[in-house]
């Protein structure tokens, strides 16, 4: 179904409300008021079998029995006759349900999801859309409809250009859209979805996207029904340019299934969801206060090119509160060009600055063409991206003129104004940006929506490939033919035949069965070898001791392979031991790690990690949904805490990065290709050398899919 399509839902012509009452006491009565006061104009049908007449409008004992067939149907009805009520809408042909009541899965009980999955089978049988169950409905204030029970539409407000998508009423009603209009941003719809056993917030993302009355989405989400459609819908809203702006829930929510190999023990839930967020350009924030105080600036359309903000003031400890919470987000304040200063000297008072930000002094008092001026030199120069007027207890011309400048100007003009008018009451800073003038009470919340606007600019300023393409020089056969033939956890020969098949660089290495094979493999690598325990019972050899490094000589490799096996043997008796594996030793490099994760909602995520303490200790890694390109991978490793390794520190080689993104690319079409299989991998440790001496896996582990990790 498209977008398009969505609207008779949001703009129906006609609606039946079933269970509707005068009663205000009852849920349907005062959805039925709701709807009356905020000014429908179209066609209403009580349905209520006990009532003949509901607000001097004839009511119908069924939907079956209307005299035409509605758009929309809301149903309030108990929960055991929601499917008869469903069923009737079917018959009589209406395109579109909400199901206010409750009683489905948010119970938690196995009878309450059959009763969802009913609904679910019903939608999709027939072809009718619902939303719900358990929801608090939805608002348009373009067209002047609302079937919702919140107090938050007693009255109509004037419509604006900021969706609102939410899964929970209260929160989404109250917290987002209410709080949005008392800040003086203006609304285009709301839609509070509650369990979406057909409809989910995607589709209304997706509605919002392609309604032009809409700019900027804001989005409080429970969880996320569908990874890889998320995607999709956040590209399309960055081709029309319309950022979504997103409070994802569940934060502290685990991803603590039992991990077999390093990386599905790295890997938590919301890491992923915040990497695969960012990846996308959904801007993710932490509470509802930021949707709408980030929504005011990217409701402007004007993108920053850059972090380089400046500002002006006549209070200097708030150009000092600016500099300091703004270098903690990430933003700069430069230093002007000559042209700016010059401009501002000619402006300014004797005891005025040109630094950055610029006290204008209490000269500036009552003479706004200094504001303005000021303003406009500052707006001018090309070392400037955003720049943000404070202002605190001032007179009405004073702020007009920077809301005027704000206006104007195609850089970002965000207005900090942390006191009151001094001249008129009546003007506030709500008012202002009711006007649709970004303006902020704290520096804080506006310094937020500034690195957040410079984000989303930077994102689509990014070239976005329509699709990563596969390297190469990649055998998927061959893999899954390795993949196909393993049960459970791959071993180490086995995870490096599949990586081999990707044009992943490996150890030369092979199986023993007895001491004199080993001494024969180890003689054909001519060097120091490394031996180490095959079984795939036991994936983790360290902890077992079966593993010996740096062994060379006959009668060493022959003691190394009694110690190994015996070491595999005391460790789990019950293990079936495949032989000792001989590998030649690589040579030393940096220790990295990538793996992949099988993520529930977004599906193969690469992990990319420097090793050693940077993975155990301090838990520097990255995130991608596979798959991605070179640009991605390279984005990916710039995210790392430990990223200046890669460039070489304190005399040591600067690494092939190159060598490496090529690697994370391909690692991220095996997470695509054979993800069904795969539920984790782990590189652990991958070599990189000097640039242009590429890389050498020294170890690696596969954990297949099964039923169990599939759920």
């Amino acid at each position: 179904m498209s977008a398009l399509d969505l609207k008779s839902f949001f703009f129906p012509a006609s609606v039946a409300l079933v269970g509707a009452t005068d009663d205000l006491t009852r849920f349907a009565g005062r959805v039925l008021m709701r709807m009356m006061n905020f000014g429908y104009q179209g066609k209403v049908y009580p349905v209520n079998p006990r009532f003949k007449e509901v607000r001097g409008m004839t009511c119908y004992a069924s939907v079956r029995d209307l005299p035409a067939a509605p758009d929309h149907v809301g149903i309030v009805v108990p929960t055991e006759r929601v499917m008869s009520v469903l069923e009737d809408c079917a018959a009589r042909g209406a395109r579109f349900a909400t199901i206010y009541s409750g009683g489905f899965a948010e119970t938690g009980t196995a009878e309450g999801r059959a009763l969802q999955a009913q609904i679910t089978g019903f939608a999709r049988k027939t072809g009718m859309r619902i939303m719900g169950p358990n929801c608090n409905g939805m608002v348009n204030f373009i067209d002047g409809f609302a079937m919702t029970t919140s107090a938050t539409v007693a009255k109509r407000q004037p419509a604006g250009n900021v969706g609102v998508v939410a899964q929970s009423g209260g929160a989404g009603q109250v917290n987002v859209m209410w709080r949005a209009q008392e800040a003086g941003v203006a609304i285009s719809y709301e839609v509070s979805c509650g369990n979406s056993a057909d409809l989910n917030i995607l589709d209304f993302i997706e509605f919002m996207i392609a309604d032009a009355a809409t700019d900027v989405i804001m989005v409080l989400a429970e969880n996320i029904p569908d990874g890889a459609r998320l995607l999709k819908v956040a590209a399309l809203a960055a081709q029309r340019e319309k950022p979504i702006v997103m409070v994802k829930l569940g934060r502290t929510e685990a991803g603590s299934h039992a991990a077999a190999s390093h990386t599905g023990a790295m890997a938590g839930a919301d890491e992923v969801c915040d990497a695969a967020l960012r990846q996308c350009g959904i801007i993710r924030v932490d509470d509802c206060n930021e949707l709408y105080e980030t929504a005011m600036l990217l409701r402007t359309k004007r993108w920053p090119r850059g972090s380089r903000v400046a500002g002006t003031t006549i209070s200097g400890g708030n150009g000092v509160l600016l500099v300091d919470l703004g270098a903690n987000l990430g933003l700069s304040f430069p230093a002007y060009g000559e042209k700016t200063q010059a401009a501002l000297a000619a402006v300014l008072p004797k005891h005025g600055t040109t630094s950055n930000p610029t006290d204008v002094t209490n000269a500036a008092i009552g003479n706004p063409d200094m504001f303005k001026r000021c303003i406009e030199a500052i707006a001018a120069d090309e070392n400037v991206d955003v720049v943000v007027p404070i202002f605190t207890l001032s007179v009405a011309t004073d702020v007009r003129q920077a809301a005027e400048a704000s206006k104007r100007s195609a850089k970002p003009i965000p207005i900090l104004w942390t006191g009151a008018c001094n001249d008129d009451p009546a003007f506030t800073a709500k008012s202002l940006a009711a006007e649709g003038v970004p303006v902020y009470r704290n520096t804080l919340s506006c310094l937020k929506a500034v690195a957040a606007a410079v984000r989303y600019g930077a994102f689509l300023a990014q070239k976005q490939p329509a699709l990563s393409t596969r390297p190469a020089g990649i055998d998927v056969a061959a893999a899954r033919r390795q993949l196909d033939m393993a049960i459970g956890t791959l071993t180490e020969r086995a995870s490096k035949a599949v990586l081999a098949a990707y044009g992943f660089p490996v150890t030369r290495e092979a199986l023993a069965r007895t001491a004199d094979e080993a001494v024969k493999i180890a003689r054909d690598f001519s060097g120091e070898v490394a031996l180490k325990i095959e079984s795939a019972d036991i994936p983790h050899k360290t902890e077992a001791g079966a593993i010996r490094l740096r062994i060379s000589g006959d009668s060493e490799v022959k003691t190394a392979y009694a110690e190994v096996s015996a070491a595999a043997a005391s460790y789990k008796p019950a293990a079936k031991l495949d032989g000792v594996l001989v590998q030649e030793m690589a040579q030393p490099g940096l220790e990295f790690m990538l793996g992949l994760v099988s993520d529930p909602v977004f599906g193969a995520v690469v992990v990319a990690g420097l090793g050693g303490i940077h993975v155990e200790v301090l838990h520097d890694l990255a995130y991608r949904v596979a798959p991605i390109d070179h640009a991605g991978a390279r984005a990916m490793l710039g995210e790392l805490r430990g990223y200046k390794m890669l460039e070489g520190v304190r005399g040591a080689a600067v690494r092939d990065v190159d060598a490496l993104c090529d690697l994370i690319v391909r690692l991220s079409w095996l997470g695509s290709d054979c993800g069904d299989q795969i539920a984790e991998l782990d590189i652990n440790p991958l070599l990189l050398y000097a640039q242009g001496d590429g890389a050498r896996v020294v170890d690696a582990l596969i954990v297949k899919r099964t039923l169990t990790a599939n759920t």
